[in-house]
């Protein structure tokens, strides 16, 4: 009996203290975005405000967002960075399946060596790509253009090596039975491979979606012109140099996330399985 009680008091403190735990991440995770609401509402006084530090403000300001619409091209930002997500999107899933599925399955001259430079693509930080690719993107006279914004993502050496994992996981004998059957190396790919890949591709869309809408540095430095910028680079026209109208930068950045919110409601499902089965075959 009491061995009973005893994991009875065990088991009830290990799940207070999970919950504890949890309730706590949530609240550090879900506290920037509540602090982004309240100062979007906030006047730049209260915004800066340090003793004491204004959480509610005095009078809810929904002048900031008609002041954030007026100051971005919103409508060009939120077509601009949708583009881009989608060919990125496109791109990423369509090329990384091919190489994936090339370097899982297929036997050719150079394999380990080209395989071994997307791992080391992988290994190095973007941001030393930045000067060659703006390079290749003004000698072709393609800068301010929604193909530069696409251009960095139309390879994706993650999504490579993702994906080749994923073939891996797939017995050779189900490529060799569609082979038996009369399917070339093309028609084995796309109709028998490919499809056996979904959830990783989901995966892999969710992943890419979200790195490309959050880009900042490449859109920022590749398109100079306001219009022909994304949302997180055209948010960054709103800090200035010596002093920031930080409740007008919040209410443009609510605005901003609205997008990725909505789509995260609509397709919740499929982001949680996406993410949650690229760790099973």
């Amino acid at each position: 009996m009491k061995s009973t009680d005893s994991l009875r008091r065990s088991y009830a403190v290990n799940k207070f203290i999970t919950y504890f735990f949890l309730i706590l991440g949530a609240l550090i995770m879900v506290f920037p975005f509540a602090w982004m609401i309240l100062t979007s509402s906030k006047t730049v006084a209260e915004s800066v405000q340090v003793d004491p530090v204004v959480i509610l403000p005095a009078k809810w300001m929904l002048d900031n967002f008609k002041d954030a619409i007026d100051s971005l091209p919103f409508g060009h930002l939120y077509w601009n960075t949708t583009l881009m997500v989608f060919f990125r999107v496109i791109c990423a899933v369509l090329f990384s399946s091919m190489a994936g599925y090339a370097f899982a399955k297929l036997k050719f001259r150079g394999k380990s060596l080209l395989f071994g430079i997307v791992l080391i693509q992988m290994s190095l930080p973007s941001q030393i790509f930045i000067i060659p690719q703006y390079q290749m993107v003004a000698k072709m006279g393609m800068a301010n253009t929604i193909f530069a914004l696409v251009f960095p993502g139309l390879v994706s050496a993650f999504g490579v090596f993702f994906l080749r994992q994923t073939y891996m996981s797939i017995p050779d004998e189900v490529g060799e039975a569609a082979y038996l059957d009369g399917c070339n190396q093309w028609q084995t790919f796309y109709k028998v491979m490919f499809p056996l890949t979904g959830t990783s591709v989901a995966a892999l869309t969710i992943f890419t979606a979200v790195f490309a809408y959050g880009d900042l540095m490449w859109p920022l430095v590749v398109n100079s012109d306001l219009k022909m910028m994304t949302l997180s680079s055209g948010l960054s026209t709103l800090k200035g140099q010596f002093t920031t109208n930080f409740p007008v930068l919040m209410a443009g950045s609510l605005l901003a996330m609205l997008p990725m919110v909505v789509l995260y409601l609509i397709f919740q499902r499929q982001f949680v399985e996406g993410i949650a089965g690229t760790g099973g075959k």
